[in-house]
């Protein structure tokens, strides 16, 4: 926890907040703070600063607070996600809020398990406590915005266009494509398949889409390597 991440339940009034018990437990077990030291701090959805310990009482901390800076600037990058498998997308929710990525996409493909569309750790409480863990780890307020598409053809046919906006459309897949582009600047939309690749028809409906395929390489990475991979090679972090 790099960040003491505040919501408006713990407002207490002007520039007082009550730290949640997570938080009180980070600050007193791991940090080990003290009354009158000072941590970072940032406001759900808003902006930053430095958080003083105004009391200690028992496992009830108060802290003093208030916006001093914006949270970092989001990556140009949004992430079209053939959905992984259900232990793994709890860290590449986690890896792809800490990078910056602001708008995610899972959406089915013919080699993702159906059972993955099942599983428990799709409910939105567990995927929102995982891009807030994210947003934590990087020092960062502003949530991704996450979308479930579990029926592959209707969202490319009818709303990828308009989700991807005015970016370049990059398509990873393995095989005998132009290399990876690097070090973008302007937007992009990356779709990242499932281990065994898309397939020749997900292909064509994405290529009708303005995705071109891009090589990464002969190697076949898992999902959780190929993300953080993919975006330091696409991209610069803010």
């Amino acid at each position: 926890m790099n960040l003491l991440l505040l919501t408006p339940e713990q407002h207490l009034g002007n520039d007082r907040w009550l730290l949640s018990d997570r938080q009180a437990n980070h600050v007193l077990k791991v940090l080990k703070l003290i009354e009158g030291d000072q941590v970072r701090a940032g406001i759900f959805q808003g902006g930053m600063g430095i958080a003083h310990i105004e009391s200690i009482n028992n496992n009830r901390i108060e802290v003093l607070f208030k916006v001093e800076h914006q949270s970092p600037s989001p990556l140009g990058l949004s992430v079209l996600l053939a959905l992984p498998r259900p232990k793994m997308l709890k860290r590449i929710l986690i890896d792809a809020t800490s990078l910056g990525i602001k708008q995610i996409v899972l959406i089915n493909s013919w080699k993702v398990d159906k059972s993955y569309w099942q599983t428990p750790n799709l409910k939105a409480d567990l995927l929102h406590e995982k891009m807030l863990l994210g947003l934590e780890q990087a020092r960062d307020t502003t949530l991704p915005t996450l979308t479930l598409a579990p029926r592959f053809r209707p969202f490319v046919e009818d709303e990828l266009d308009g989700w991807a906006g005015n970016s370049q459309r990059i398509l990873a897949h393995p095989g005998n494509y132009p290399a990876m582009p690097h070090s973008l600047t302007g937007p992009v939309t990356l779709a990242i398949g499932p281990e065994g690749g898309w397939t020749d028809y997900e292909i064509e409906m994405l290529g009708k889409q303005g995705f071109q395929c891009h090589s990464f390489g002969s190697r076949i990475l898992r999902v959780e390597t190929a993300l953080p991979a993919l975006v330091g090679r696409l991209m610069q972090l803010p």
